[in-house]
């Protein structure tokens, strides 16, 4: 997929330098325009695409969060964990294409929100457990279902879980710049490097190891005991899987300084060492 995209990402970095070098004397060897078909409604970086799923995303952040204060603070109900929901993926989807736009531009196409990810089974293990906390908190809304009512510190936890997995993960995609792809890559890039230091120093995959406290730490914070057992075992599975594919292709990309940065660094998943 990365080789696909190099002709149209080296027009787009050739006219940016074109920009910030107005004055260079001598002219830049010309190269074709870009496929403006790409940009167009129905192309993969179409402008009113983006423009349409951020301007989404946004109104259903600021309808998750106003409720979520609303059923917390005006009108007591244990129904905020749902709006909770919304705006913590409302706020995920949307960073995912932001961070990739800004730090990885030439790779940010619609492709880069995650809505459609893995599609159908991202949908359903979110509409589960969207569905398990609706009806806990219908039928159960006064429930104390933590051991020695320990309700309140889970609920801290998952909060925690939830905020530095969202931050790891958004760091690893800033750091890695345009060494990040939401793809496995099968083939070393031009700009493909292995990044060893900031976030990447104390974790393998902060990336992953983000979305799993990310994912985990929302069913904390909704009290769903079924979906958090359900998102653990199959995060783990997902994970140590594409760790293990992943990690094949980056030993033949970076050969024993891989190797080495393995041993040293761990990827901080339960079970995945």
């Amino acid at each position: 997929m990365a080789n696909q995209n190099h002709n149209e990402d080296d027009r787009f970095l050739h006219q940016r330098r074109d920009c910030e070098s107005p004055l260079t004397s001598s002219p830049s060897p010309t190269l074709p325009p870009p496929d403006l078909n790409l940009y167009a409604r129905h192309g993969r970086k179409s402008l009113s695409g983006i423009a349409l799923r951020s301007f989404c995303l946004g109104i259903a952040l600021s309808i998750g969060v106003t409720l979520t204060l609303t059923l917390l603070v005006i009108v007591p109900s244990s129904l905020w964990r749902l709006p909770f929901f919304l705006a913590a993926l409302s706020l995920f989807h949307f960073l995912e294409f932001y961070t990739t736009a800004a730090y990885n531009t030439p790779a940010a196409d619609i492709a880069s929100f995650l809505l459609t990810a893995n599609w159908p089974a991202y949908a359903i293990a979110h509409s589960a457990a969207a569905f398990e906390c609706l009806v806990t908190n219908l039928l159960w809304p006064e429930r104390s279902w933590a051991p020695m009512h320990a309700g309140k510190i889970l609920l801290l936890l998952g909060w925690m879980a939830t905020i530095v997995g969202q931050t790891v993960r958004s760091a690893a995609m800033v750091k890695a710049g345009m060494s990040f792809n939401h793809v496995v890559q099968q083939r070393k890039g031009e700009r493909h490097v292995l990044v060893t230091d900031g976030v990447y120093a104390v974790f393998r995959h902060p990336s992953y190891f983000g979305f799993w406290w990310w994912a985990l730490g929302t069913q904390m914070v909704m009290g769903n005991v079924i979906c958090f057992w359900l998102y653990t075992a199959v995060l783990w599975r997902f994970f140590s899987g594409r760790i293990k594919v992943e990690e094949e292709f980056l030993v033949k990309f970076f050969g024993e300084d891989y190797v080495n940065y393995r041993k040293r660094v761990g990827t901080k998943i339960p079970g995945i060492p």
